[in-house]
């Protein structure tokens, strides 16, 4: 079989184009791709189905070509959520492939939603033949995290980074925008709860004040100390552990709620702390973060 096979100009044209609006799908004419047996009906946790595959460009030769993969997302939980997920787009030579991250914001409770999410150019593993869900993460749409955007009525933006990781030793950093017209004030730790991927309750993590007993020189060993926010100004708290595991079960927590202040509404975000057999989680003291920049100035503010 000639490797050209699976290029768009070899497979037969059947079905329609994806339903979403033009501006999501790339340029050119697309085509139905089958979705592999090996994928089942191309579910995960949290009700996410794929429900078609396309290539997208010329109708000659493979170069320049696009996919993109319809999906729909059945919120199952009982309030409206933000739902992020991991597609895989899977090459013919059944090695490596290329992931995808898409955010679907505000799914009502009970609600289906329909989708597509795209891979561009330059899919670093040839032909694709399939997709399928890697990962589903969901987070109560009241406590989303934001990096940007529209300013939250508490007046604050919190969210996480997507940390570092190096021989077992991982580091998230918290972050915390002051986007009001407000000053805030912080003099202490973040508070947190761990969930596991069903959203239940993590026991038995001993949530340590300080950076300092899970490693040393993370910038969290130091005691809490006032910081006043000025509107546009950050702060940041890290969060460390480390990977371990011996005897016993790991543990996985993927969400982490957070309480900026003991009087603040809850934020979630999703850190996906693998805990290993430690049972340590060290948070570090606010601290004013004197990098950061805020773009959006008062623009975002209410």
């Amino acid at each position: 079989m000639r490797a050209e096979a699976l290029c768009p100009s070899d497979l037969p044209q059947y079905g329609s184009p994806p339903s979403a609006e033009p501006s999501v799908h790339p340029s050119g004419t697309p085509t139905a791709l089958p979705l592999p047996s090996a994928n089942g009906d191309g579910t995960a946790g949290d009700g996410v189905k794929i429900t078609a595959l396309y290539a997208w460009g010329p109708q000659s030769g493979c170069a320049g070509v696009d996919y993109s993969a319809d999906f729909e997302i059945t919120n199952k939980r009982t309030e409206k959520a933000t739902y992020t997920v991991t597609f895989g787009f899977l090459p013919a030579s059944r090695a490596g492939g290329d992931n995808v991250r898409k955010t679907v914001e505000a799914v009502g409770a009970g609600q289906v939603v329909k989708g597509t999410v795209v891979l561009g150019k330059g899919a670093g593993n040839g032909p694709v033949t399939g997709v399928k869900v890697i990962k589903v993460r969901s987070v109560p749409e009241a406590e989303a995290p934001s990096a940007s955007g529209t300013c939250p009525d508490s007046g604050m933006r919190l969210y996480a980074d997507e940390g570092d990781a190096a021989m077992g030793l991982r580091v998230v950093g918290l972050h915390l925008v002051n986007c009001g017209t407000r000053h805030v004030r912080l003099n202490g730790y973040p508070k947190l709860a761990l969930e596991d991927e069903d959203h239940h309750p993590v026991d038995g993590v001993r949530i340590l004040q300080g950076t300092d007993q899970i490693s040393t020189g993370l910038g969290g060993d130091s005691g809490p100390q006032l910081v006043v926010l000025r509107p546009g100004q950050a702060a940041v708290a890290g969060l460390a552990w480390r990977n371990t595991t011996q005897a016993g079960e790991p543990v996985n927590a993927p969400y982490v709620r957070v309480w900026a202040t003991p009087t603040a509404d809850p934020v979630m975000v999703v850190p996906e702390l693998d805990l290993g057999t430690t049972g340590k989680l060290g948070v570090g003291p606010w601290r004013k973060d004197d990098t950061f920049s805020d773009p959006a100035g008062a623009a975002a503010r209410p």
